[in-house]
């Protein structure tokens, strides 16, 4: 067989273009593929809690840094439009609306709200600082601590376009959501590239939770009947059905993150009882700003003291609202407000949450009154299962 003999200056020359050409390839190849170790430029943070928990006043929290762009709860507007369905069935709804929020993609809302709409369409605006400071609205500084109703008389006819406008503008997204039952719903948010997400995850005695629902029972009742998929039957929670599935939905979260947790969570979670918040207030604040990456500034450590150190508990008018308060007071109010026979099917319903988020439980009135017992046990030792028990102290 004849052999064909190629000059080795020609193999070199060969070679060397076909290595070119690969190299080239390459580096245009990987300028289309996303760089997973650069972080996006903002921050994203989840509050993630259930009603009447504490949640609105950790919103504020973030909402009066000058840092963040804040919105509470902008999930309610899917249920509001989706209302015959169950929570289990919205919860990817919600999470693509939580998603484009965070990237400041206020598109999102087309499908839930007017196609002409103002700030003032928005679910809870007038709580964020954001939207009634520049850009949004003229009226404040970044710097300053806006309050509900002195944005609504000033902020409330600007355009719709400046939710978008000014979410751009911040270093930090924070969306406070009660509607999440389930962590693993948020799997693809926290492994999606361009996101920082961040997850707090605040929780409350379930006894107080009762006693402060106890106080919104109309305004909580369509939201009921989606937890309990009643075809848009609005339900009052008499039987604590509501407080059963919130109970476990803590539990599940809770057991999700610390229990053999994915690695994209690491250092991704932060569990916050409101109780201890209320105790020592710039202690909890500051590690939740450390988690969050943000500094407290002089001006929110006086606009913190003051708004937890009010005169009682707060009037059931003001459900809804932040006001100075007592806090430490609201934190024990249910302890002489609900009935010992109340405390018991709170108790069996919610079992495995009292015990698993590190509450103690009362075995009579007598404990219950008894002030002096502290039913909120040290951090350290939350760490139990499900069907734990606590021994009495």
């Amino acid at each position: 067989m004849a052999r064909i003999r190629i000059p080795s200056t020609i193999v070199i020359l060969l070679v060397t273009v076909q290595t070119g050409f690969l190299l080239f390839m390459c580096a245009r190849y990987s300028s289309f593929i996303p760089r997973s170790e650069e972080k996006p430029s903002q921050v994203h943070i989840l509050i993630l809690s259930s009603w009447r928990s504490g949640s609105s006043f950790v919103g504020q929290l973030f909402s009066q840094h000058p840092s963040v762009f804040y919105l509470m709860e902008p999930a309610w507007h899917v249920w509001v439009t989706m209302y015959q369905n169950s929570a289990k069935v919205l919860h990817m709804a919600v999470r693509d609306l939580v998603r484009s929020v965070f990237l400041c993609d206020m598109s999102v809302f087309d499908a839930y709200m007017p196609w002409k709409r103002n700030l003032s369409d928005l679910f809870q605006w007038a709580v964020s600082r954001a939207l009634c400071s520049a850009p949004a609205c003229d009226s404040f500084q970044r710097t300053d601590i806006t309050s509900e109703m002195a944005c609504k008389t000033l902020c409330g006819r600007y355009p719709f376009s400046k939710v978008e406008e000014a979410c751009k503008t911040y270093s930090h997204v924070v969306i406070k959501e009660v509607r999440f039952f389930d962590l693993k719903v948020l799997y693809p948010l926290l492994t999606d590239p361009s996101l920082n997400l961040k997850i707090i995850h605040l929780v409350r005695d379930p006894r107080a939770v009762v006693k402060s629902r106890e106080q919104s029972v109309k305004a909580l009742a369509r939201d009921n009947g989606i937890v309990l998929s009643t075809n848009g039957t609005k339900v009052e929670d008499s039987k604590y059905k509501v407080m059963q599935e919130i109970c476990r939905s803590h539990v599940q979260i809770y057991e999700t993150a610390t229990l053999k947790p994915p690695s994209f969570l690491k250092d991704r979670y932060l569990m916050i009882r409101f109780e201890d918040l209320v105790r020592d207030p710039l202690s909890e604040i500051s590690e939740m700003y450390k988690f969050a990456d943000l500094n407290l500034t002089p001006v929110l450590k006086s606009w913190i003291y003051n708004i937890t150190h009010g005169q009682g508990p707060g009037k059931k008018k003001e459900a809804f609202k932040i006001t100075s308060r007592d806090a430490v007071s609201v934190s024990q109010a249910w302890r002489n407000v609900l009935s010992f026979q109340k405390i018991k099917k709170i108790q069996e319903v919610c079992k495995g949450a009292i015990n698993m988020l590190g509450y103690q439980l009362v075995d009579s009135e007598k404990e219950q009154r008894d002030l002096s017992l502290d039913l909120v046990l040290p951090r350290r030792q939350n760490q139990f299962s499900w069907s734990s028990f606590i021994p009495k102290h």
